[in-house]
């Protein structure tokens, strides 16, 4: 089992793709690359925290290859723009990837070099030693699944989830 953390905006967007993914084992939501301790929800939306909104993605890579894990994210996400994506601006949105290892940081590199030929404007993703990684509230774990039918799931996940199946349908799960 390997576990990738990465953040693409709101963590209700990637958590509610990977949860659908197969291989996926474990998707925890979370913020971590700040300076508070025990961040909240609302410190970190309030963007004085350092923190980013992320996803902690666990999956066994003799289903689903760690490339296709990286390629899904910069597939979900503007990775082409700094600090914001869509409606949600600040630096807690910011797109980043998180590592471990220096093989992790490598593999992150790639894939930022890889799916940089999708975009016509530079990614600017940040790539960062992985700090502490703090779970998110209970509300905020599988929230797509608590909440189908909420406004943001409707107008903001759904296209993303769309998007997925269109380009990785054999990677989801019914």
């Amino acid at each position: 089992m390997r576990t990738f953390v990465l953040g693409g905006g709101c963590f209700w967007c990637l958590d509610a793709v990977y949860q659908k993914t197969k291989g996926v084992t474990s998707v925890v939501s979370g913020y971590t690359g700040g300076h508070e301790r025990h961040p909240d929800y609302y410190s970190v939306c309030s963007g004085t925290t350092g923190h980013a909104e992320v996803v902690a993605v666990t999956f066994d890579e003799n289903v689903i290859p760690a490339e296709v894990i990286l390629d899904m994210f910069f597939a979900l996400h503007d990775p082409t723009t700094l600090n914001r994506q869509g409606y949600d601006v600040g630096t807690q949105y910011r797109s980043s990837m998180f590592y471990e290892t220096t093989e992790e940081k490598i593999l992150f590199e790639e894939a930022i070099e890889r799916n940089q030929a999708l975009w016509s404007r530079p990614i600017v993703t940040e790539v960062s030693r992985l700090p502490v990684f703090y779970p998110a509230e209970d509300i905020h774990q599988d929230y797509y699944a608590k909440f189908p039918e909420q406004g943001y799931c409707q107008v903001i996940i759904n296209p993303k989830l769309a998007k997925a199946r269109k380009y990785y349908s054999a990677w989801l799960n019914a």
